[in-house]
This record gives C-alpha cells, sequence and structure tokens, in this order.
C-alpha cells in the first residue's frame, strides 16, 4: 500500500492543533529546530485513514520508534498494551513532567509503555529539555 500524500490544508490543521510540539514526547518545532513530521496513529498498512481523527504530529524520532505499531508489549503485566493516542485520549491523564521537566513519566500503563516504545525519554532530549528549562522555554504550555 502506499502512503497517502496528507492535503495542506489537513496538514495545516494538525500543526495547528497539536501546537507545533510532538504530541508524544512534547518537542517544541520552534525550539529544537527540528521539523516535525505528520503521524498516522493507526499506521495505514494496519487499515489507518488519512483523516484528522487519525492523524497526529510527531517529532521525526518519536515517529521512527513508533513505527507501524499501534501496541507494545509490557514485561510487566505481560501484556500488549495499546499506545497513547493523541487523538482520543488527553496527554496529561496519561503522562506527566517529572519535578525539574526534564522526564516524561507515566501515569497510566498506557503511558508508561508508550514511553518505553517511543523512547520518548532519550538521553539527548532530557539534556536538551534541561537546557530549555533553564530559560524558560520547557515545559510547553497547553
Amino acid at each position: 500500500m502506499s502512503k497517502s500524500r496528507i492535503p495542506d490544508e489537513l496538514r495545516a490543521e494538525i500543526i495547528a492543533q497539536f501546537g507545533s510540539r510532538c504530541a508524544y514526547c512534547q518537542t517544541q518545532q520552534k525550539i529544537s529546530g527540528i521539523r516535525l513530521t505528520i503521524d498516522h496513529i493507526v499506521p495505514e498498512v494496519l487499515g489507518g485513514t488519512t483523516e484528522k481523527s487519525n492523524l497526529c504530529l510527531a517529532c521525526w524520532d518519536c515517529n521512527l520508534y513508533k513505527a507501524a505499531r499501534i501496541s507494545a508489549f509490557d514485561d510487566k503485566t505481560q501484556q500488549n498494551v495499546r499506545l497513547f493516542h493523541p487523538q482520543q485520549q488527553v496527554w496529561s491523564e496519561h503522562f506527566e513532567w517529572s519535578a525539574d521537566s526534564s522526564l516524561i513519566i507515566g501515569k497510566t500503563i498506557i503511558g508508561q509503555v508508550s514511553i518505553t516504545a517511543l523512547r520518548v525519554n532519550r538521553a539527548e532530549l532530557v539534556i536538551s529539555r534541561k537546557l530549555w528549562t533553564e530559560v524558560g522555554w520547557h515545559p510547553p504550555k497547553r
């Protein structure tokens, strides 16, 4: 199956909806200097459609680690758990920032599994978050 082209108007809606930040790790495009991409939450290869309800903004690393998955195996429960769905779930219900705002902490099993699967606390991002926090650019305002 070939990838769908996302119309410019729909792309602009998704960028505005997610405030130009990654729906998963919350990295802001304006401070990272890295252009974000549109992610099919349910990948096209799994039947996902190119509709607003199935699209979000993602940084390249989160998108890469998510790949063509909608779930990941949880070692603690020994179950496959659905990954966070940015269009159907609220980020703050599944995640929170650590006291110094450098780490994302999972509040639910969905949050915990998504953190591990997407590696949202990768070392280089944690370092950047610390620096961004020092200058008042992080965490992003809702």
